[in-house]
């Protein structure tokens, strides 16, 4: 978040029914502001009064009738002074409402710019009608007509003169209304912050992203994934690895930060709540993105009968996505597993990634964004017809997360040392090799390595080939990244598993990160030798 002062003052001001109550609540619920009634400032003063509201218009004029309305800055600082020790989290503190101009001149004189003034308004016959709509007493138009007659109440929409914003809510959303008080209240990022680090495939999946993910969570309050089951990601954990299909790979490495599936994730609902139970996911720290697409069963067994020939994982994701593209004039919300809105055992976790990107855009947190299989298998950008059904680059990430590229701060690319494709007609790959020559060139046992190289989802056994430059630079040039990852350097040595520095590393391993930081002309910021608690060599500046 921007600096700030230690605290600041909001003043409501507004007819009645104007929407003072609605954005008061907002204030307090999405800023943690602390919010001082005058109609409670009126009662400790004169305890003696009623609550109804004409008794409080008469005493409220008579309080501003002794001293011009200084009570209510007086009556302001002793709850400031009172919360000194246990200041509200944003610093706010809202006065609900202000009446007249003497009221919000005696706090601009005692706290100056840290004031802020919001008046809201509607047009006559709206706030008549809202009243009405509340109340449901017989006399309710004779009540209103009374408390209009007011003269406090008649003169308030003067105070629009001494505002810092006047909002016609009459012609502006609840929602739209808070958006202009946080601006005023440079509550939201000046420009746009860089709050968002990227982690994607630089090759054809497979190329350990959770191993990085789970090196990196815990430093983030948000973790974000996009994509669909049809991409595993495992992270070293004891008795027996963790694997994730659609929550983000750093779930239960960092338990403390929020967990978010964009409106471009594709979703197994079944499989979803199985790992959602797995991990005892609680419904406030998982939120699904109500536009995220819903994989039906119809849609796994048509992936399965027409892909087999590209070596699909036939997880329905291609079948599911193809049907939020081509089924829109057939849509009606409801009445078949089409979006994650439309899944009732999905809604405990249902919200709006927008809303949850903002908020945390405002409270200056610090965003992961996981990205699944890889590069080359991107829809647009790979090797067609061998390719997924959505695009694996950071572009098409932070298009299915819904976050501005301005936002990003680092891009980490992750790439193996010996790129892999799952086994089967999944697409060319240059130099294959196999995995007795991996075990002839490592010395790591042929069976663990063979067990090793099966996939995450399918259980395959998976191709392996020397790595690739030439892709590799078009990777490097697809997604600007500002850092590479480099896993399974193992493969160089079985020693490398020992190193925990960079100079540990064998002189080939170190050679050819050389050339990886050459040819990229980005640095090998992270560097994986095994899988396992301590199986990350950090060399990052940031």
């Amino acid at each position: 978040m921007n600096d700030q002062a230690s605290f600041r003052v909001v003043l409501v001001s507004g007819a009645i029914c104007s929407g003072k109550s609605a954005l008061v609540e907002q204030l307090r619920e999405k800023h943690g502001a602390m919010v001082i009634k005058t109609k409670d400032l009126i009662l400790r003063k004169l305890p003696k009064i009623t609550i109804e509201r004409r008794s409080l218009q008469r005493a409220g004029e008579k309080l501003d009738k002794d001293d011009g309305g200084q009570w209510v800055a007086e009556a302001l600082q002793r709850e400031i002074d009172a919360n000194s020790q246990r200041p509200t989290p944003s610093g706010l503190y809202v006065v609900d409402c202000v009446r007249i101009e003497g009221q919000v001149n005696a706090i601009r004189r005692a706290y100056g710019p840290e004031v802020f003034h919001i008046h809201v308004k509607a047009d006559p016959k709206v706030l008549k009608q809202r009243y009405l709509d509340r109340s449901r007493a017989d006399d309710a138009v004779h009540e209103y007509e009374a408390l209009k007659k007011n003269r406090t109440e008649r003169n308030i929409e003067s105070l629009a003169e001494l505002a810092d914003v006047v909002v016609d809510t009459g012609r502006c959303s609840a929602a739209s209304v808070l958006v202009r008080a946080t601006a005023l209240l440079n509550l939201y990022p000046r420009g746009a912050e860089k709050l968002v680090d990227v982690l994607i495939g630089g090759q054809y999946g497979s190329e350990g992203k959770g191993n990085i993910v789970g090196h990196i969570a815990p430093e983030y309050d948000l973790l974000v994934r996009v994509g669909g089951p049809n991409a595993g990601h495992q992270v070293f954990a004891e008795p027996e690895p963790e694997k994730y299909f659609h929550l983000p790979s750093g779930t239960q490495r960092a338990p403390n930060a929020k967990l978010l599936l964009g409106p471009g994730a594709v979703i197994n609902p079944t499989k979803l709540l199985d790992e959602i139970a797995k991990h005892g996911i609680s419904s406030e720290r998982l939120v699904i993105d109500r536009q995220a697409i819903v994989i039906s069963s119809d849609d796994i067994e048509e992936e399965k009968a027409r892909f087999g020939n590209i070596s699909s994982t036939a997880q329905g994701v291609g079948i599911a996505s193809a049907r939020k593209l081509t089924g829109r004039s057939d849509y009606k919300a409801g009445t078949e597993l089409f979006l994650a809105r439309d899944c009732s055992d999905l809604q405990p976790f249902l919200g709006s990634a927008r809303k949850v990107l903002a908020d945390a855009f405002v409270k200056g947190h610090r965003i992961l964004l996981e990205g699944t299989q890889g590069t080359s298998l991107s829809l647009h950008h790979g090797q067609y017809p061998h390719v997924t059904s959505r695009d694996t680059t950071v572009a098409g990430c932070l298009a299915d997360a819904g976050i501005a590229p301005s936002n990003v701060r680092r891009v980490i690319m992750v790439c193996r040392t010996y790129p892999i494709r799952v086994g089967g007609p999944s697409g060319p790959m240059e130099y294959e090799v196999d995995m007795e020559e991996i075990h002839y060139r490592s010395r790591i046992p042929l069976d663990p390595l063979k067990n090793a190289e099966r996939t995450t989802t399918t259980n395959k056994e998976r191709r392996i080939a020397e790595f690739d430059w030439e892709q590799f630079k078009d990777s490097v040039q697809l997604n600007g990244p500002t850092d590479i990852a480099l896993t399974f350097v193992d493969y160089f040595g079985i020693e490398n598993r020992k190193a925990f520095r960079f100079e540990q590393l064998t002189d080939e391993t170190i050679r050819f990160v050389e050339e990886v930081e050459r040819v990229s002309g980005r640095p090998v910021s992270l560097l994986s030798t095994d899988f396992n608690w301590r199986n990350v060599i950090d060399r990052r500046s940031w």
